[in-house]
Formats: structure tokens, sequence, C-alpha cells
């Protein structure tokens, strides 16, 4: 039996890791794609964008149907499920490290480092700016004691030869291909190794390799399909036309039932494009995905040679999700499904493929990673621990899940049934109120009726609670 360290602020413990038949602990190896929507993938139902690498670890691993980001845009979600804690509980709302916050409390990825795991990070696990700190290769707002090693993915983005245009405020299509958090398309000239995400995959590949004798947890951070949607050309031909491809359902007025707050900051109207432009956006954003997957599987394979295939967790998922058009929505922020869910899937060397429909977390990961391992589980951690839906994927850990967006001061509450959300702690920006059964693609905003008043009412309360819950919960202790 092999023992480890396992390091906690106060004191030093010994625990046993989980072990198999020839005494070898689990390794993490963690994927994360930059604001992928579950819908865009096919084992979540797509039939356009087909993904079959990260359909092929779904199928052997439990795949979530109801996973919920805790920020909706990059900073708050990464630092959140990095540290352990809330966004309100950290105070991390923009693109900083948690760490001034969460002092010398471990991080997901030092926990691992500090109980005997070599810790490695390929491009952007914390938050890191895309494009712009792509294509300068630089740590972002990485955090540096998390890791034994760190490697960062330079890349062309917008920059990259080929065939591109701007798709956001070019009405006449005389902008020329810009840079920035813009939509733009690049039917990239050369291979996936001229991209960031060639790269890191190329060097995850190496690390797995050289690192298969020793526990290791290894986080792999994809940008795709985080604007600008750049791809080598091949991924864009299943696509065309371009004008084949199919936008969501509108509704005349859609608008007309919901608070200011509750428009996106991105939408068709703000950034002028018209339908060819939105169906194009939609192929761009397709064809960075298959791009993305074809990575993954490159990963996969390199872990199947490693030999340690049958001693690794796999998780794969996303920061959050990504509106493509519907309510005339784009990109992240809003915290509408679209936005706020992530596919989650988390394969464990023998546990029988599932789907589960339980409302989970991405902070879940850290406590479940541990729990795996045969770790003590931190208290101090608002997370919860998974592990028991991998056995029995008919169990629930959570009813509602709880996700936020900083910069419109908004909040989600979302159960089974309902859909709250609401601007402002004390409501005063407005309300949102969608019934998930009746009116899934959330239509009608039934925050105003006097039918629903009490349950609005409700939620208000619920709200209240979970972030006093959540701001006094263990950051004074260890």
């Amino acid at each position: 039996m092999r023992f480890f360290h396992v390091a906690c602020a106060c004191c030093l413990a010994m625990a046993a890791f989980t072990v198999h038949a020839d005494d070898a602990p689990w390794n993490v190896l963690f994927i994360i794609a930059d604001d992928l929507t579950s819908t865009a993938l096919s084992c979540y139902g797509n039939e356009v964008c087909h993904t079959p690498h990260i359909d092929s670890l779904a199928a052997r691993g439990t795949r979530f149907t109801r996973a919920y980001c805790q920020g909706t845009y990059c900073g708050p979600s990464r630092a959140s499920f990095m540290s352990g804690y809330y966004p309100h509980a950290t105070g991390v709302l923009g693109y900083t490290s948690p760490r001034p916050q969460i002092g010398d409390r471990e991080t997901w990825a030092e926990a691992f480092k500090h109980n005997g795991y070599y810790t490695a990070r390929v491009s952007k696990i914390f938050h890191m700016g895309v494009p712009g700190g792509i294509e300068e290769g630089g740590d972002g707002a990485d955090d540096p004691q998390s890791w034994t090693e760190r490697f960062n993915s330079p890349g062309p983005e917008w920059k990259a030869p080929g065939v591109g245009e701007t798709l956001e405020g070019n009405p006449d299509g005389m902008k020329p291909v810009v840079g920035g958090n813009t939509f733009v398309v690049v039917e990239a000239d050369g291979d996936d190794l001229v991209h960031s995400d060639g790269k890191t995959a190329a060097k995850a590949c190496q690390l797995l390799r050289e690192h298969a004798d020793e526990p290791f947890f290894l986080a792999v951070g994809f940008v795709r399909p985080h604007v600008p949607f750049v791809a080598p050309a091949s991924y864009y031909e299943p696509f065309r036309p371009f004008s084949s491809m199919s936008l969501p359902p509108k509704l005349p007025g859609d608008w007309d039932d919901i608070p200011k707050a509750g428009i996106n900051y991105k939408t068709s109207v703000n950034m002028k494009m018209d339908e060819r432009k939105q169906k194009k956006a939609i192929a761009g954003y397709y064809a960075s995905v298959r791009y993305m997957d074809a990575q993954v599987g490159k990963v996969l394979d390199a872990l199947e040679a490693s030999g340690q295939d049958d001693h690794t967790i796999v998780i794969f998922t996303s920061d959050h999700g990504y509106h493509l058009g519907e309510h005339d929505f784009w990109a992240k922020v809003s915290l509408r499904d679209e936005s706020s869910q992530v596919p989650l899937i988390f394969c464990v060397p023998g546990k029988e493929p599932a789907v589960c429909e339980s409302f989970v977390e991405l902070l879940d990961l850290f406590p479940t990673t541990f729990s795996l391992c045969g770790m003590p589980v931190p208290e101090r951690l608002q997370g919860e621990d998974l592990s028991p839906l991998l056995d029995n994927p008919q169990l629930e850990v959570r009813d509602t899940a709880f996700s936020v967006a900083p910069s419109s001061k908004g909040f989600l509450l979302r159960n089974d049934r309902w859909a709250y959300i609401q601007y402002g702690e004390d409501g005063g920006g407005g309300s949102e109120l969608f019934d998930m059964h009746a009116d899934p693609q959330q239509f009608t905003n039934l925050a105003s009726s006097a039918k629903h008043a009490t349950l609005v009412d409700h939620f208000r309360e619920q709200l209240r609670d979970k972030l006093a819950s959540v701001r006094s919960n263990d950051l004074t202790r260890k």
C-alpha cells in the first residue's frame, strides 16, 4: 500500500489512496473546453456537429444532463471550481486569481500536489484572455503555486492565414478581420499544430508519456470554441454551404416581458448580424468544436498508450455554456440554460456507463475527485461529492443549482420545474420565472404573474438564504 501526505492549512495527516490490483493510485486527467454549450455535442443530441471523441468518453463514462457553472463567464467560473468556493464567497467576480481571497487555502490542483501528485497545467485553466492572452503566450490570472509545472500554448488566433470574415458590427462587409472578443471566422491554412489547441494537445500527450510512472493531476485547457472561430479549413467542410445551418426558433416580441438586465450583452441586433452572418457564426462555432474534439481524441489516445487509462479518472467539461442565437442572444453571461448549463462527463475505471439527471455544479469537481482518490474531503469546500452518483445515477445530490452573472448582478436558482433569475440582491433590477416543464425554451416570463407571486417570494427568500450561506461558509476555516 502506498501512502502520501495530505496537506491542510493547519496540519498534515496521513491518508491512503484508493488502490487497484497493482496498488497504483488514481490519476486525474481534467479536460476543459472554453465557451462550449452542451447542445453542440452529438452525445448531448446535436445531429449536425459530430464530436466522436467526446462521445466515446461519454459512452464509457457518466454523462450529466443537468450540470451548471457557478459563473456565466470565464473568470468567476474558473476561480470558483479551482478554489472550491462560490464566486460570492471569495469575491472573485471578474478575471482575477482567487489567491488573494483564499489566502493559504489549497486550490484543487494544489491539494493534489500536496498529496504527492505531479500537477501540470497546459494552457487555460484559471482565467486567460482569448484571443489576446493566447497571442501573447502569457499566464493570465493563473495561480503558480497550484502546479508542479505549467505550459502555455501561443497561437495566431484571428491573425492565422486563411479565409476570414468579421461577422460582428460589420453590416456592409467592409470591416477587415479584427482581433478582440469579436465574432470572427477564419478558415485557416495549415494543420492542427498551427493553432493553440493543437499545441496544447501535443504537450498534454508528451506529459502523459513522461509522467506515466507517477501519480498525476493533468489539467488540459482548450480555448476553442471561444471566439475567434479559428480552425483548419477542413473542419468547416461538413457545414457547407453555411446557408444550410439552422437558426433556433424565434418569437416576435421575445424581449418584451423580461427586464432590461435580462437582455444579453451580445444580440443579433447590437452585433448587426443578419441571417447569413448568424448561420455562418453557427458554422464557425461548430467547426471550432470539431477541431477541439479532434484534440481531445489525441489526448485520450495518448492516455491509453501510456498504460494509465485504467488508473485515471477523466473529466470533460466547459467553464460555462453559450448562446447560438436563442432569443437572438449570442455568447455567454446570460443566466438562461444555454449559457449556465455545461457538458460534464466523468469517466472512472470500473464504473458502468450511465446518464445522470441529478443537478450538479462545477463546484463539485474538487470534492468528488478527492473522494474518488481516497483522500479526506476538506470540510471547508462548498461543493458536493458526486461519487455516489457514479455507482447509482438515479440518486440526487442537489435539487437546485445556483449560478451568477456578476456583470448584470444576476442570480439563477434552477430546479426541476422552475428557473428563477433575479437581478440585484434586492431584486431591484427585475426578475424572470420560467416553467421549464411547460416552457423549456424560456419564452414566457411568469415573474409578474399574480398567480405566481407566492412562488416568486419563495425564490427571493431562498436566494437570500443561499447568498448568506455562501458568504459565511468556511472562509474562516482551513
